[in-house]
């Protein structure tokens, strides 16, 4: 894990339907731009975020993300970590073949997600949910 400071309080948000995963997507737009991301970083951290929500719900049954501006010394970001309680990884190599579904999708959401942000982390276990963190800096 990166040596992060918060820059505000974090803002936790349930996810629960469809509802959530859009209000989990604006608030990461708004935490990017107050970082001052650029456009480009911003939509991939956005998209890396909707991909994320929309894993916590769909597969992991729910859970919340928690969205913190961050600042390492040198330069901010934003960090957003999704966590369920869901059945878990089993595989994880093969969750990050690009393809690889266990859903209707194209199978790009976790390697995908992985491509778009500067830090990607993830702790998951079978039958025991899965936490994702992934933060992008300002350039």
């Amino acid at each position: 894990m990166s040596d992060l400071a918060p820059e505000a309080e974090p803002l936790r948000l349930d996810i629960a339907d469809d509802k959530d995963v859009v209000r989990v997507r604006q608030a990461v737009r708004v935490a990017a731009v107050a970082a001052k991301l650029p456009l480009v970083d911003q939509t991939k951290l956005v998209t890396a975020a909707s991909e994320l929500a929309r894993n916590t719900l769909i597969h992991g049954g729910g859970g919340h993300a928690i969205v913190v501006a961050v600042h390492n010394g040198r330069r901010a970001g934003v960090r957003a970590e999704f966590a369920d309680t869901g059945p878990g990884i089993a595989d994880l190599g093969l969750a990050f073949t690009d393809g690889y579904t266990t859903g209707s999708g194209l199978g790009l959401g976790l390697s995908g997600s992985r491509r778009l942000v500067d830090e990607f982390e993830i702790d998951t276990s079978p039958g025991a949910g899965t936490r994702i963190a992934v933060t992008k800096w300002a350039r």
